[in-house]
């Protein structure tokens, strides 16, 4: 599990945070020290509300502790970034309930039907009954796409026609995953654009109906970002927070990118755990975020 997020992040951890050794290990810790290690966080999308929180929280530790030596300068940027990274309220997908319904949305192009297909297959191998809901019912082919991975993990589909309410297609799947005594049901949600208010109240429409169906549902809303965006994504991940109380993120592309610093900005601006990563294109490629792990993945030599 390490190795896979550890290499997701080789391009953050060559490009900007195997820089940062060098910044602090110059000798004399001055006012460039500390611009230059703010330039690596901005370029690394750790965003600039919380590169500075980092930048004023390590000069004032490197005065009250008199650090100087490069290894106590790095031990300390880790235990900054660490304390960020707080510790993620339970994970409704692995409690204990006759259904567990958690919806999955994002923007498209984000990787979120991929995504469903790698959480089904991963919670059928742990022994889970899976059932997935085709709530996208507005983009050309989303049903066959999400159809294609359902098969892949071996699941089994609950599906309208294209164009079709996608609330009372969520409702039909709620039926469904009752009636044949399914304990968790992923639920796809069109890729909306956050500036789409007509869209966004569709969404609203499925949390709707997911909350009026069963005890406490949705129990998870998972939002999927996509990394290559950055600091855009924090945007998006503010639209759909406010309009269906997301409680985690799926962060996708880790491994093609150089903004992994992004996980940073979510914690910190956006109240939000980071529950997985995408870490490849194969239907095993996801690995369940750690907050060590991801440290120390940073700067791992």
């Amino acid at each position: 599990m390490f190795r896979s997020i550890r290499d997701s992040l080789s391009r953050t951890r060559q490009s900007v945070f195997g820089q940062i050794a060098n910044v602090l290990g110059t000798g004399e810790i001055n006012d460039e020290t500390w611009e230059d290690l703010e330039a690596l966080l901005i370029q690394a999308d750790v965003g600039v509300p919380t590169t500075l929180a980092l930048v004023d929280a390590m000069r004032a530790r490197v005065k009250r502790d008199n650090l100087y030596r490069a290894d106590q300068l790095m031990q300390a940027l880790k235990d900054e970034l660490r304390a960020i990274l707080f510790d993620a309220p339970t994970f409704e997908l692995e409690e204990t309930r006759q259904l567990t319904v958690a919806m999955v949305v994002g923007v498209n192009g984000s990787g979120k039907t991929t995504t469903i297909g790698k959480l089904a297959h991963k919670y059928k191998e742990d022994g889970r009954n899976v059932l997935l809901v085709a709530g996208d019912t507005f983009r050309a082919a989303a049903i066959d796409q999400l159809k294609i991975w359902s098969e892949r993990a071996d699941v089994p589909l609950i599906s309208g026609a294209p164009n079709g309410d996608p609330a009372a297609i969520t409702y039909d799947g709620i039926r469904a995953a009752r009636a044949r005594g399914y304990d968790l049901l992923f639920i796809d949600t069109a890729g909306r654009l956050h500036t789409k208010f007509n869209l966004m109240r569709e969404l609203e429409k499925v949390y709707g109906v997911c909350k009026k169906s069963v005890h406490a549902a949705p129990h998870e809303v998972l939002l999927v970002l996509d990394a290559p965006t950055g600091q855009n994504a924090l945007t998006q991940a503010q639209k759909f927070k406010e309009s269906v109380n997301v409680t985690g993120v799926i962060l996708t592309k880790l491994d093609g990118t150089a903004k992994g610093g992004m996980v940073f900005a979510i914690y910190r601006e956006l109240g939000l755990p980071v529950r997985y990563i995408g870490t490849g294109e194969k239907i095993v490629d996801l690995a369940p975020f750690d907050a060590d792990q991801f440290i120390e993945g940073l700067f791992e030599n």
